[in-house]
């Protein structure tokens, strides 16, 4: 993860995709091309959109968070894994590939596993934008509605990898880490990610 890259909004529209991320991370591993799966896609509607306009750029979106996981083993268990497994493994490429998913994942959910605070409210999430708005100056400009977006795909990030039962939840499950996600954050050199898991061994 490149620490210096910028914080970028894109995730409002790219949100969790776990039901495209499968589908792109299957025909990665079969050897399709992006353009192959792009076009497979486009063809076979296999995404459900109900235009083709989207299509396109989820299946970059996609392929762009594989390549940031830096591991085939968790590339292949992303395309076949237990649903539970591919989830947090999706959740660890949007961290790779999205500034703002890993500060959030480590500076609060990471923290709150640290210190066995088991609360994860609507303060802290406000909390962590202002710090942000504060300290950069991309995030400052960034509209209300833009911020507002970015909190609910944060929210459904954990909905999905089951730390929160639900978008009201305002406390955190302590979830137990994918055996696979484990070994494939630490052949990658990243263990300052393994407390947004609650790993801490």
């Amino acid at each position: 993860m490149d620490t210096a890259a910028k914080y970028n909004g894109a995730l409002t529209a790219e949100q969790f995709l776990f039901f495209e991320m499968r589908i792109v991370s299957r025909m990665h591993c079969e050897g399709a091309s992006l353009e192959e799966i792009i076009d497979a896609a486009k063809r076979g509607n296999l995404f459900q959109y109900p235009t083709e306009r989207k299509i396109a750029r989820m299946a970059r979106a996609c392929h762009r968070r594989l390549l940031a996981l830096g591991s085939k083993k968790l590339i292949r268990a992303m395309a076949t894994a237990p649903a539970p497994t591919a989830k947090q493994i999706n959740l660890y490429a949007m961290m790779r590939h999205y500034r703002l998913v890993r500060e959030f994942m480590m500076d609060v959910v990471g923290e709150k596993y640290r210190t066995l605070d088991f609360s994860c409210t609507k303060m802290d999430i406000n909390l962590f934008f202002s710090r942000l708005q504060e300290q950069d100056h991309d995030v400052a400009e960034w509209s209300d509605k833009t911020i507002s977006k970015l909190k609910s795909v944060l929210k459904k990030c954990l909905v999905e990898t089951s730390m929160l039962d639900d978008a009201r939840s305002a406390k955190l499950n302590p979830v137990l880490i994918s055996a696979e996600l484990e070994r494939g954050i630490r052949e990658n050199h990243d263990l300052a990610a393994l407390a947004a898991f609650n790993c801490f061994k």
